[in-house]
């Protein structure tokens, strides 16, 4: 399905093709990508527990990110909310509008289920853009604070690992 298409760029379902693809471009940005994480959302997609989309840039596999019907953990785990989960755009066509375009169709995705839509940022420095963009888009952090694997961090608790896991959680209304 097309979500998304001007003259250079498509929004579409995720394909099998685009793991590769995504495996080998993180690859060589230095990132340590498995292409079973990959697979596995392409087979949540074919089981219909989530949208995954895939932004294609002048013929090329740009970015994707996934909505899923339900929070499984976190803050909203008993909302009836989607989850917009692990949105990533390749650096070489990160500011041209790529990831824009990509959250605007997740959250049309997600408004499927949904008046609003909800998702977790990473906190360290590699999360800056995504932490801005979610912010100008209009989400707001949720006020429960900073969650670690799947659980909330309580005041002077010592995290020691600042990985993709330290989570804060937002929120956007859609529409309403």
């Amino acid at each position: 399905m097309v979500y998304y298409e001007d003259e250079k760029l498509i929004i579409r379902n995720m394909e099998e093709t685009d793991a590769q693809v995504f495996t080998d471009e993180f690859a060589a940005q230095g990132w340590h990508p498995e292409i079973d994480g990959y697979l596995a959302r392409l087979k949540d997609q074919s089981e219909g527990k989530c949208i995954a989309l895939t932004a294609v840039y002048a013929g090329c596999p740009a970015g994707y990110v996934y909505v899923y019907g339900k929070v499984n953990d976190g803050p909203f785990k008993e909302k009836d909310w989607p989850i917009i989960v692990d949105f990533n755009v390749l650096k070489k066509y990160q500011r041209m509008g790529i990831g824009n375009r990509l959250m605007d169709a997740a959250e049309a995705a997600a408004g499927r289920y949904s008046d609003t839509v909800c998702l977790g940022v990473g906190l360290c420095d590699s999360y800056g853009a995504a932490q801005r963009m979610y912010v100008k888009r209009g989400y707001i952090p949720d006020g429960s604070g900073v969650w670690y694997r799947g659980r909330q961090c309580v005041q002077y608790e010592t995290v020691c690992t600042v990985d993709d896991d330290l989570l804060l959680f937002f929120s956007k209304k859609l529409r309403g």
